[in-house]
């Protein structure tokens, strides 16, 4: 619950203080637009980069596509640069656009409700109650680590903790570690704790596809070309982001697919030459159906003589091993939690017109209009929303390009001046019908795998189905025609149709 004292009043309330808030609050700040503020849980900035701070973490897009477009970085260490870096870039491009300063901190959002008689929301931190005319989710899809539901696991003795709170002051020196999970985290973190433990057993319940990293150090050269030459820099961007939406056209089709499934397989083949070993690592489902693991050291680590791969189910945890359906109990010091986290957890708390809050509403597939906005919730944003995650490239391109709608809606309101807006419902309905049309037959819904990607009927609200043009030409201009105006006391319905096939591009 929020606090009894009076909510402090803004204009737009930002959620988070990652990539996404930051990048927002950037933007706001160089359109002239001010009245805001970042609402951060944490006691510094960074969101995802300043939680995952594991051995080995690191982007697993290149870094001069992981990188704004209007704040390019010619320093990257390497082609893929890891965590502390990405973090350092983050405080640098927030500290130069000087929107520290709006930045609250200890601020954690539990709640809120839009209050149609004042056309604002009011939002219940651990803080303090905050009312704002305008709230932009900036929190990030993945930002709540989930345990997986294991019995025992509450009665372990030994030492544990989730990859996205690592416990760096505990020594892994010589133990026995479990580590239950083989996504894209601890296809990082494996090979760096491999070598310094003394058993490491690595529970898998599905294997991972994999696909080339070819991690290298950016030379000085390089560095000093992009510095005197931006254009460099932005060529490079650019060749990195065509082989991006290479690997989305072959992504698009089953048939395609099984040219970088081949790959793949090579590659296995090549790292891993006990046969028994490489069936175990051998995935049954199509590419892509699962996140793609982009490593080139995981499956090695996987071949070291103190690391077992079990693909036994984990049947219970006891206070000193992990117990698998054969009756085999693994003895272990710790257990370390590779198993992902909570999808969109963002507007879980949020009541809407109809009081109705937004998780209850999302309980079966989260949808909403371009991944932005809501019906129902007005003067609500979401950034890298439903529908806005990534099989292929860097997110903050889709990123981006909300960023750029959401100026343009704010723009709309002060030029005519109205108060809130409201995505049309028939509009979001046309929106998400021709989404699931699409998304039909790929490989993310059809792909044989079950993955965070997949809703609890079997379609997809995580992935955008087509390349990241077609997304950015979608959101390059907000249509007035696609929302409702002002409160229900002053509704100033715009019925002008459009064609809504905005998917296809």
């Amino acid at each position: 619950m929020g606090s009894s004292r009076t909510p402090r009043q803004v204009r737009i309330a930002i959620i988070g203080a990652g990539f996404s808030g930051l990048g927002m609050a950037i933007r706001l700040q160089q359109a002239g637009i001010g009245g805001f503020e970042i609402l951060e849980r944490a006691d510094d900035i960074g969101g995802t980069w300043r939680d995952n701070s594991y051995p080995g973490c690191a982007v697993d897009v290149q870094s001069h596509l992981y990188s704004f477009s209007f704040a390019p970085n010619p320093e990257w260490s390497h082609t893929y640069s890891p965590q502390a870096e990405i973090w350092d870039y983050i405080k640098r491009i927030a500290a130069e656009h000087d929107v520290l300063r709006h930045v609250r901190f200890g601020h954690e959002v539990t709640g809120g409700e839009w209050d149609e008689t004042t056309g604002r929301w009011l939002l219940h931190t651990t803080a303090g109650d905050v009312e704002a005319q305008f709230v932009i989710s900036g929190m990030g899809p993945l930002s709540n680590p989930v345990p997986p539901d294991i019995p025992g696991l509450d009665t372990f003795a030994g030492h544990s903790f989730h990859s996205a709170r690592w416990d760096h002051d505990h020594d892994l020196t010589g133990e026995r570690v479990a580590v239950i999970g083989t996504g894209s985290s601890a296809a990082q973190f494996v090979p760096e704790i491999a070598p310094e433990v003394g058993r490491l057993l690595v529970f898998q319940r599905t294997p991972g596809w994999t696909f080339p990293r070819n991690n290298r150090r950016i030379t000085a050269v390089e560095h000093a070309a992009y510095r005197r030459f931006p254009v460099l820099q932005r060529l490079a961007r650019t060749r990195q982001y065509l082989y991006r939406e290479t690997i989305a056209f072959l992504l698009q089709s089953p048939k395609r697919v099984g040219v970088i499934e081949g790959i793949s397989r090579r590659r296995l083949r090549k790292q891993v030459a006990d046969p028994e070993l490489r069936a175990k690592l051998t995935p049954d489902y199509a590419m892509g159906c699962k996140r793609i693991i982009v490593t080139d050291d995981f499956h090695p680590a996987l071949t070291r003589p103190n690391v077992s791969v079990i693909t036994e189910a984990i049947s219970e945890i006891r206070p000193h091993a992990v117990v698998t359906a054969d009756g085999t109990e693994h003895q272990v010091d710790t257990l370390i939690l590779g198993t992902g986290f909570q999808v969109m957890p963002v507007a879980d708390p949020l009541r809407g017109r109809d009081g109705v809050p937004l998780a209850q509403r999302w309980s079966t597939r989260r949808e909403a209009y371009l991944g932005t906005t809501v019906a129902g919730y007005p003067n609500y944003f979401m950034l890298v929303g439903p529908n806005t995650a990534t099989g292929h490239t860097s997110v903050l391109l889709y990123l981006e390009a909300q960023i750029d709608y959401v100026l343009q809606a704010l723009h709309h309101l002060d030029r005519t001046g109205t108060s809130a807006l409201d995505v049309r419902p028939d509009v979001q309905d046309a929106f998400n019908r021709d989404l699931a049309e699409r998304l039909a037959g790929t490989v993310w819904t059809a792909g044989g795998c079950r993955s965070w990607y997949l809703d609890s009927d079997g379609g997809t609200s995580a992935l955008w189905p087509g390349y990241t043009w077609q997304f950015q030409k979608a959101l390059r201009h907000f249509e007035p025609a696609d929302y409702r105006f002002g409160t229900t006391s002053d509704l100033d319905s715009v019925h002008t149709t459009r064609d809504l096939d905005l998917v296809k591009g």
